[in-house]
């Protein structure tokens, strides 16, 4: 075990936790997952553990910026959402990322329908598995919807994040660093 907090630190850096964020077109609740969970552990002082990223099963929006509204609710709470958009890419991410949290039922059978191995689809994870305080079964889509849509997507999305993060931090799988400075 690490003897210091200096040790413990560069150990963390090498052995990030690898989370990819992922819905259809990557412009509204994956990069808002994605601003949502990085904000976490920022706050939490786990920046240096973790690398978090969010990509769409489409093509439509690579490169664009996320939709003005996700943007706009995601700043009301303190969130950053201006992750550009890419296209998730099953050669590349599968080894890449640790888990691959995807919000509705679509977005799962489609990523676990491009694993390769059951190891690569096992990584691949519900956001609504993380729910503590909500029963819903996934994250719906706020595209076509209004406000009301968007706030939801956030709650849900915040639920997700901090179980996930919970969970995370439970099993021992980042290291909680000592807030008091």
């Amino acid at each position: 075990h690490p003897t210091n907090k200096i040790e413990r630190n560069m150990n963390a850096t090498k052995d990030k936790k690898k989370l990819l964020f992922i819905c259809l077109g990557n412009i509204c609740r994956s990069p808002a997952a994605h601003a949502v969970m990085q904000k976490m552990v920022d706050d939490r002082h786990l920046t240096a553990q973790f690398e978090i990223d969010s990509a769409g099963i489409g093509d439509w929006h690579v490169g664009e910026l996320p939709d003005r509204r996700m943007r706009k609710h995601g700043e009301l709470r303190g969130y950053r959402v201006n992750h550009p958009a890419r296209q998730f890419k099953a050669a590349s991410d599968f080894d890449r990322f640790d888990r691959i949290i995807v919000m509705d039922e679509e977005n799962y059978r489609i990523i676990t329908g491009q694993a390769r191995t059951q190891k690569e689809a096992d990584k691949v994870v519900r956001m609504a598995d993380y729910f503590r305080h909500h029963a819903s079964a996934t994250v719906p889509d706020p595209y076509y919807g209004g406000d009301r849509d968007f706030e939801l997507a956030l709650d849900l999305i915040e639920d997700g994040c901090e179980g996930l993060l919970e969970e995370l931090v439970s099993n021992r799988e980042c290291e909680p660093f000592d807030t008091h400075h």
